[in-house]
C-alpha cells in the first residue's frame, strides 16, 4: 500500500481503520456524528468489501456485531453516544463474554448537542462496563488507535470502545495508512462457558472480569498515548500541571506558547490522556511533584471527577467542576467552562489568558445578526402531515393549547415541527418514547392522546411500545409519518419499506378497520384532517400513517 496521505473526516479515518484491521462486518443505526463511518463501510462493502449494513437500532447492530466475533472474525458496532443507551444491554454482558473475533464499538459523543438531546460522555459507559476505551484526538489517531483496537480486544478477549466527538468526526486531515491485514478465518469459539451468561456461567466470568483490570490498567500506563511531561529536572517542583484529553489536548497546544510566555518561559507538567483506564501511575507521578492540577477534557468531568474523589487532598484541582479555592490571582488558571465543546478560546479563558484579538467590522455588530436554526426543507411532506394534525386537533379542542389533546413526537425531521408555523409537538424525549408516552397519557384519563413518530424511528423503538398499546388496547393514536428513509442522517434506507408497513402494524394486532394510510399532499390536507379526527374520536387504539416520499431522497434517487 502506497503511504501518500489521504484526507479524510475523523469518520473515515476510523472506517478504514476497521478496514485495515481485517474487520469481516460493520453493523450500526444512523447517527450524527457517527453517520459516516458505517456509509464508508457500505460503499467499500457495495464494492466488494466486506459485509456492512445498517440496522433496526443501536441494540440489534450490536448484537449482530458481537455473532460475528463468536464466529471468529472481527467486527464493528458504530453509534452516537444516546445511541450506546439503546445498545446498553449487549454492551454491558458482551464485557463478560470471551470475545474471540476482535469487537470494536465507534462511538461519537456530540458535546454542544448540535444535533442530539443530551451532552453524555461516553466514557462513563466504558468504566461501568469495566473496558478499554480509547479516544483519539486527531484523525491520524483515529485511524490508528481504531486498528489498535483489534488487537486490544482479541489480547484481552474484551469489547474495546473507541470514543470520539463531533468536532474530530466531521472535520478533514491527512492520514497515512498502513498496510492492511487479511481477514481471520471462521472459526467458532469452543469456550462455551464463556458464552452462556446463565447465572452460573456469568459469576465466574464476572471474576475474570475483575481480574482482568490490572491488565488493562498496566496496558493503559504503558501507552504511549498517555504521554506524561514532565520538563523540569527531577525531583522539581511544579506550581502547575495540566491534565488533557482527546480534543483538549489540542487546543491546550494551541494556546502553549502564550501560556509559557505569561509564565516568565515555566513550561507547567503536563499528562496527555488517551487511552483508558486511567494510568493511576502517572497521575500520581504528575501530582506528587505538582501544587495544583488543571483538567481539560471534552466532555463531561469524567478525570476530574475521579481526582477529587470526596475526601480533602492536599493538591489543588481546577477543572469542570470548579476553579481552584481561594482568591483568584492574576494569570491563575480559572474553571473550565462545563457546558459545551472545548474550543481554543474557551481553554484560554481557563489557562488565565487574555482573549486573542478579533477582526472587528465597523458598525456590524454580531448579537444583532437573524439566528439560522434548523427547518424543514420546502415542500417537505411533514409540513402537510402537521397541517393536517394541527387541523383535526383544533376540531376537536379549538380551546388555547387544547388541554384535552396531548401530543407527544419523537427524534427525526419532524422533531422541527415544534417551530412556527406549526408548533405541534409537545414532548419530545428519546427514540419511540411518543409510542409509549401517548399509551401512558391515555393510562392517565386524557382524552385525546396522540404519538407522533417517524417510519425509521417506529422500526427502530416504537414496535414494542406499539405492543404494549396494543395489548391495553387504549383510547390513543400514533401517526407514523413515512417518508421511506432516516432523512435527518442523510437518507439511509428503512429497515421495512413502506408498502409493508400497514401489514407490520397489523401483525402486531392493531385492527385492520384503524389503521390508515393517507397521502401527505397539500390538496389532500382538509380530507386527511377529517379522517384523521375521526380515529382520534375513535375511543380505542389507532394508527395513521402519513406517506410520501422524503424530498432529498428523490432527489438523490434521480
Amino acid at each position: 500500500m502506497s503511504s501518500e496521505q489521504l484526507a479524510l473526516l475523523g469518520d473515515e479515518a476510523i472506517a478504514l481503520g476497521a478496514l485495515h484491521a481485517g474487520i469481516s462486518a460493520g453493523y450500526g443505526y444512523p447517527g450524527t456524528p457517527s453517520t459516516e463511518i458505517l456509509q464508508y463501510l457500505i460503499n467499500e462493502f457495495k464494492k466488494g468489501g466486506p459485509v456492512a449494513r445498517w440496522c433496526a437500532n443501536e441494540k440489534t447492530a450490536l448484537e449482530a456485531a458481537i455473532g460475528v466475533s463468536f464466529a471468529g472474525r472481527r467486527s464493528i458496532a458504530t453509534t452516537k453516544h444516546v445511541g450506546l443507551n439503546v445498545a446498553a444491554d449487549p454492551f454491558m454482558n458482551a464485557a463478560l463474554l470471551g470475545i474471540k473475533g476482535g469487537l470494536v464499538l465507534a462511538v461519537a459523543d456530540d458535546p454542544s448537542m448540535h444535533s442530539s438531546q443530551g451532552e453524555q460522555d461516553s466514557r462513563f459507559y466504558a468504566a461501568f462496563g469495566m473496558v478499554p476505551c480509547l479516544e483519539p484526538r486527531s484523525q491520524q489517531e483515529a485511524y490508528n488507535m481504531t486498528r489498535e483496537a483489534f488487537d486490544v480486544s482479541e489480547r484481552f478477549q474484551i469489547p474495546v470502545i473507541v470514543r470520539f466527538s463531533t468536532r474530530l468526526a466531521h472535520s478533514r486531515a491527512g492520514v497515512t495508512p498502513r498496510e492492511g491485514i487479511a481477514q481471520n478465518p471462521v472459526s467458532k469459539t469452543t469456550e462455551k462457558q464463556r458464552w452462556i451468561l446463565t447465572p452460573a456461567f456469568a459469576r465466574k466470568n464476572y471474576a475474570l472480569l475483575i481480574e482482568k483490570q490490572k491488565d488493562f490498567l498496566a496496558w493503559s500506563t504503558a501507552n504511549p498515548v498517555n504521554k506524561l511531561e514532565l520538563p523540569a529536572k527531577d525531583g522539581a517542583k511544579y506550581d502547575l500541571a495540566i491534565i488533557t484529553a482527546g480534543l483538549g489536548g489540542n487546543y491546550y497546544e494551541e494556546n502553549l506558547d502564550d501560556f509559557i510566555a505569561m509564565r516568565g518561559g515555566k513550561a507547567p507538567a503536563r499528562l496527555h490522556i488517551g487511552a483508558y483506564p486511567l494510568p493511576e501511575e502517572s497521575i500520581r507521578k504528575l501530582c506528587a511533584v505538582s501544587e495544583k492540577v488543571l483538567v481539560l477534557e471534552e466532555g463531561q468531568p469524567f478525570i476530574e471527577k475521579r481526582l477529587r474523589g470526596l475526601l480533602p487532598q492536599s493538591i489543588a484541582i481546577a477543572g469542570k467542576l470548579a476553579g481552584f479555592d481561594g482568591p483568584a490571582k492574576e494569570g491563575d488558571p480559572g474553571p473550565v467552562v462545563r457546558a459545551g465543546e472545548l474550543d481554543p478560546d474557551n481553554v484560554r479563558a481557563a489557562l488565565g489568558l487574555p482573549p486573542r484579538q478579533r477582526i472587528v467590522v465597523p458598525g456590524l455588530d454580531p448579537a444583532t445578526l437573524p439566528g439560522r436554526p434548523p427547518q424543514l426543507c420546502q415542500g417537505c411532506s411533514h409540513m402537510d402531515s402537521y397541517d393536517a394534525i394541527k387541523k383535526a386537533v383544533a376540531a376537536i379542542d379549538p380551546r388555547p393549547g387544547h388541554p384535552d389533546v396531548g401530543i407527544n413526537a419523537d427524534i427525526g425531521c419532524y422533531s422541527l415541527g415544534v417551530a412556527p408555523p406549526w408548533e405541534v409537538p409537545e414532548s419530545i424525549v428519546c427514540m419511540g418514547a411518543s409510542v409509549s408516552m401517548a399509551k401512558g397519557a391515555a393510562d392517565a384519563g386524557l382524552p385525546y392522546s396522540i404519538g407522533v413518530v417517524g417510519d425509521s424511528t417506529f422500526i427502530h423503538s416504537g414496535i414494542t411500545c406499539l405492543i404494549d398499546a396494543v395489548a391495553a388496547n387504549v383510547p390513543m393514536t400514533l401517526v407514523i409519518l413515512d417518508n421511506s428513509v432516516v432523512a435527518m442522517t442523510g437518507c439511509q434506507p428503512t429497515m421495512v419499506p413502506s408498502e409493508k408497513l400497514r401489514d407490520l402494524i397489523i401483525g402486531c394486532g392493531v385492527n385492520p378497520e384503524h389503521v390508515l394510510v393517507l397521502e401527505a399532499k397539500k390538496q389532500q390536507v382538509d380530507e386527511n384532517a377529517e379522517r384523521l379526527k375521526a380515529e382520534i374520536k375513535y375511543r380505542g387504539l389507532s394508527v395513521v400513517i402519513f406517506q410520501r416520499e422524503c424530498l432529498e431522497a428523490l432527489r438523490k434517487k434521480k
